[in-house]
């Protein structure tokens, strides 16, 4: 039996229907489907068939319309906020204190003296106009100066502003040759940061601030930042506060602490800083019940008149709560606690549970993020602040070739400086400034998909009180140094208590907007509603789909065959011999031969004694059996 022949019987043994053409197998359709609309078009008269057909045209399009409406929310993966409340015991914060000033005076103070001098002298100049600096002894390390110098800006002439360095003669604009502190009797200029792609290019920005304070504060830390970067790190710990004197007194509940309970690090910002619970060698300590008397108490010694005059303006302790096993990033989450007081910090805390991909696109542990982790060498946990920091030394490296002093570097990469990097604080704040930079890094890091956020709530008092000043200072020298002397007095003592509020904690999580089951509700919902259909008629849609599939695959196979027929006839023209022909030529043929006594050429020759004779009935002409549509055999 033919390919056409199978497909049409088992066609017709399953549909139990009409015909084989495209309108039955519609005609059909329409008055067998549960679907409302359908049946109308068929049954109806002309005026009313052509209503119902625009109506179920009308009600389908809509149907497909909120359809995709549907489908697009669902696939935009959006999330609903839950915030649920809980209560149970909590692990302690890790807690992390520096001084507001990295180094001792006294100890960086060799390192620092010419850059001292120079801006001394520029504040002269600045402050008290007409006052050279060409008698100062020993001279001044101008070259130092050079490389990033201080300048004054007049901008009374947007379109040809007057610049003028300060310990330079000669105006870059305007044609005078005047002294930059003459001129500032008559003029009040501002103050800016020249920096330079490289010494005595003119490719040069100028970085205006509105108050010589922050330009003074900006300069040094620049110029500081380059001398410090080429002292080994053993050196820079060194130069810091130590914990044995910075931590005078230390308690944890009812429990008595020290300055061995903390673990040391070494923060570009602030020098050696000192980590409570951190976790990394111990289990994090639970706190047994909210309330002052359950929590950590320090006493710090911040030795504030060992501060460096230029580089640090503000005094006190910079403090920060995060997560155990996480870098402190102490320049955008830190808090203050001010000199002379006792400061208490409330905690109470908040948990974030984030949906990850397709809901958004977080992070669990930083493993898919496409930048590399500089802050893994601490071995903390992944943050974004430690991606983007990552990727803007990484960014800094290959386009200023060195690291900046403030990020941990790349191996085989050095901190950038004025004598092997001229330009870098250019290369730096050009990249710094760009929004370009910051958006890539932006795209490239992932927030974490669960964090712990500790909010907290600040009160101070004057700490001792006047009363008891004497008796407190007292003791807290004698216990640091040994001696009757009181060293220690108001204004480098801070003490501080950090507990939890309550043991109540909020967790903010984030579940789907949007499910299969909501999307498959609202599609049958829809679908009913215009069409008055079920999952039933969408069966019957996709069976009707099937048949006419199935109708096309048969009338593709007959015109393959007609083709074929086509092609043969047009290799042989002629019109084929009947039977009765050929058997009216073969008789003839035969009666030929017994007349002349000569077989052909190509005749068989007699069989041979002993040989069957041959069977005739496999050549026998088969009956046509033309199977009709209706017809049921098998």
């Amino acid at each position: 039996m033919n390919l056409k022949k199978y497909l049409v019987r088992a066609l017709h043994r399953l549909q139990k229907g009409p015909g084989y053409t495209y309108k039955e197998l519609l005609v059909w359709y329409c008055d067998n489907t549960n679907t409302h609309g359908p049946k109308r078009i068929i049954k109806e008269g002309p005026k009313k068939k052509l209503m119902w057909f625009f109506l179920t045209l009308l009600f389908a399009s809509l149907v497909f319309w909120q359809w995709g409406i549907l489908i697009n929310t669902y696939l935009s993966y959006n999330v609903t906020s839950s915030l649920s409340i809980g209560f149970k015991t909590m692990k302690f914060p890790a807690v992390t204190v520096c001084n507001a000033n990295p180094f001792k005076y006294s100890e960086v103070k060799p390192l620092l003296k010419e850059l001292d001098r120079l801006i001394e002298a520029a504040l002269e100049r600045i402050l008290q106009p007409g006052n050279g600096s060409e008698n100062v002894s020993p001279p001044l390390d101008l070259e130092l100066w050079n490389q990033i110098p201080l300048v004054l800006i007049d901008e009374h002439d947007k379109d040809n502003p007057i610049i003028l360095d300060i310990f330079e003669t000669n105006q870059t604009a305007g044609g005078n040759e005047t002294a930059a502190g003459n001129e500032t009797k008559e003029k009040k200029y501002k103050l800016a940061v020249k920096l330079c792609s490289h010494q005595g290019s003119d490719n040069c920005t100028y970085r205006n601030f509105t108050s010589a304070a922050q330009a003074v504060t900006e300069w040094y830390i620049l110029q500081s930042t380059s001398i410090l970067s080429k002292v080994p790190l053993h050196e820079r710990i060194r130069m810091g506060y130590q914990a044995e004197d910075m931590i005078l007194a230390c308690l944890y509940g009812a429990e008595p602490c020290n300055y061995k309970n903390f673990t040391q690090i070494y923060h570009p910002d602030h020098g050696n800083c000192y980590i409570f619970n951190w976790g990394m060698d111990e289990e994090a300590l639970n706190s047994s019940n909210p309330g002052a008397e359950f929590g950590l108490k320090l006493i710090l010694d911040i030795s504030q008149q060992d501060y460096i005059p230029y580089l640090s303006s503000a005094a006190g302790a910079r403090l920060m709560l995060h997560q155990q096993k996480s870098f402190p990033f102490l320049k955008d989450q830190g808090i203050y606690a001010m000199a002379g007081t006792e400061t208490s910090i409330g905690v109470l805390v908040d948990e974030l549970e984030r949906m990850g991909y397709p809901y958004s696109d977080c992070t669990m542990n930083g493993s898919d993020v496409p930048v590399k982790n500089l802050y893994s060498q601490y071995n903390t946990s992944y943050s974004i602040q430690a991606c983007l920091r990552s990727c803007f030394q990484n960014h800094m490296v290959e386009i200023c070739g060195c690291g900046h002093y403030m990020f941990p570097l790349p191996e085989g990469v050095n901190y950038c400086n004025n004598e092997d990097n001229p330009g870098w604080a250019y290369c730096y704040y050009s990249l710094r400034s760009s929004i370009k930079q910051r958006q890539i890094c932006i795209d490239s890091c992932k927030e974490t998909c669960n964090d712990t956020q500790y909010k907290m709530t600040i009160s101070m008092a004057d700490w001792p009180s006047e009363a008891s000043e004497d008796w407190i200072f007292h003791i807290l020298s004698y216990e640091r140094d040994m001696s009757t002397n009181v060293t220690l007095d108001r204004n480098g003592i801070i003490k501080l208590n950090i507990y939890f509020q309550e043991y109540n904690y909020r967790t903010i999580s984030e579940s789907a907007a949007t499910t299969i089951v909501w999307l498959l509700s609202n599609l049958g919902g829809q679908f009913g509603f215009w069409m008055g259909g079920s999952v039933l008629c969408l069966i019957e849609f996709g069976e009707i789909i099937i048949d006419s599939v199935w109708i096309t695959v048969i009338n593709v196979i007959g015109w393959c065959k007609g083709l074929k027929q086509r092609r043969a006839r047009a290799r042989y023209p002629d019109v084929p011999p009947t039977v009765s022909e050929l058997v009216e030529a073969h008789t003839n043929l035969g009666f030929q031969h017994e007349a002349t006594g000569a077989l052909p050429r190509d005749a068989a020759l007699p069989p041979e004694p002993g040989t069957p004779p041959p069977n005739y009935d496999s050549l026998r002409v088969q009956p046509l059996n033309v199977l009709g549509p209706d017809s049921d055999a098998e």
